[in-house]
């Protein structure tokens, strides 16, 4: 029996981009069928590369994992001969991802509109700090930037510390890689219709932005401004982390009266829910302090397993905090198939991450880890362009790829 065609097979997407968040979108697209073909400057490539724990290919295991199903070739955009061969590339393709800064293409006359003059159907998705538009657009921006000007790092800490990292510096990365991959789906739907392409414009910080909840409408109609709350939720109480028994911890979420009268009951504590005690709200945040006082000796009176066990019988939602150790050993991440093991030529066995989501009849597919630099030149430029043997070695030899 063979595999069902995958959700976007028979779309070809140039990336151009460096590091994790436009590179990220076609890794996205390229886990569901998309043919990638990763775009790398000659004896340079991609930083990303170079860019955390070194695998035994020599390559970061940020890459490995990042650059998976992707084919890579090298070639200089800068050349006017790589150019040419870009826009040949760009002929056949539906897609090109790209993060220079804005202006860079137009200056090496590979912008949109040069685009579209050879291929009117390409889709240009481009992720860049500030955008294309607005008084920052020429300013770099990195995701920890991007953390900072949304408004994300500000409320992260405790009240009384600094702002802090909210989790992995690369969070905004992820989260833009995938609206880039959602726009680029949605401008593919938009050219089935009308035969046209156009540009994706996507800012580092924006997607975080508007994950903020009620931030903004808040800050709009009263003037607040939330401030660092640590680990607990402005809105719900109890709703942070709290220590158990053994040194570990877990998240509990009570985000109405009745979760908190469940949960007032399963420990054994139903006078906590009264109406002249806890039992609503307004109650419950007025006294926020004493609500996670009693809430913290009460899981601190057992351990992290017994707590899991009591909420789940209770239905109080509640989970542990984990480490990737934690995640590594949880028999639920390995029922759900979200870790992978792939045995790499270059780099030995890797566990990374399964292709999400889920889908029933087409699911993604994690086909080989990232790539030695220029190992698809051969297959690209000459079987795809016609270049022949010779032609190849005098482009490398000139250093255009």
């Amino acid at each position: 029996m063979t595999d069902p065609p995958a959700p976007l097979e028979g779309i070809r997407v140039l990336d151009i981009a460096t590091f994790i968040a436009a590179p990220f979108s076609a890794t996205a697209l390229g886990e569901f069928g998309a043919e990638v073909i990763k775009i790398e400057k000659p004896a340079v490539g991609d930083s990303l590369r170079e860019l955390g724990t070194r695998s035994p290919a020599g390559d970061s295991y940020n890459w490995l994992n990042e650059s998976r199903n992707k084919k890579c070739v090298t070639l200089d955009l800068r050349e006017p001969r790589g150019a040419e061969l870009f826009k040949e590339l760009v002929a056949g393709a539906d897609v090109v991802v790209e993060n220079f800064r804005p202006g860079t293409l137009e200056r090496w006359g590979l912008g949109y509109e040069a685009l579209r003059q050879v291929n009117e159907g390409v889709i240009l998705l481009r992720i860049t700090g500030y955008g294309q538009t607005g008084p920052k657009r020429h300013l770099p921006g990195f995701a920890r930037i991007a953390h900072a000007y949304c408004g994300l790092s500000y409320l992260t800490g405790q009240p009384d510390t600094p702002p802090l990292m909210p989790g992995s510096t690369t969070l905004a990365d992820y989260l833009t890689g995938i609206y880039g991959a959602y726009g680029v789906l949605l401008a593919l739907r938009v050219r089935d219709k009308t035969g046209q392409g156009q540009v994706i414009d996507i800012a580092l910080y924006e997607p975080m932005f508007r994950f903020l909840d009620e931030l903004a409408p808040v800050y709009a109609a009263t003037g607040k401004v939330r401030e660092r709350m640590g680990a607990d939720t402005y809105n719900s109480v109890p709703h942070s982390h709290y220590p158990t028994r053994d040194g570990q911890w877990v998240a509990i979420a009570c985000t109405n009266d009745k979760m908190f009268a469940r949960f007032a009951e399963m420990m054994g504590r139903p006078e906590l829910a009264a109406a002249d005690a806890y039992g609503k709200k307004a109650a419950r945040l007025a006294q926020r302090a004493e609500v996670n006082r009693i809430v913290s000796e009460w899981t601190a009176g057992l351990t992290r397993d017994e707590v899991l066990a009591r909420c789940a019988e209770g239905e109080v939602p509640c989970g542990p905090i984990n480490s990737i150790a934690d995640i590594f050993a949880d028999e639920h991440y390995a029922a759900r198939g979200d870790l992978l093991k792939v045995n790499d030529p270059r780099a030995g066995e890797v566990v990374v991450p399964a292709p999400m989501p889920f889908l029933s009849a087409t699911p993604g597919r994690l086909e080989h880890l990232g790539q030695a630099m220029g190992a698809h030149n051969e297959e690209v430029f000459c079987r795809w362009l016609g270049l022949s043997a010779g032609e190849l070695d005098e482009l490398k030899a000139a250093g255009i790829v």
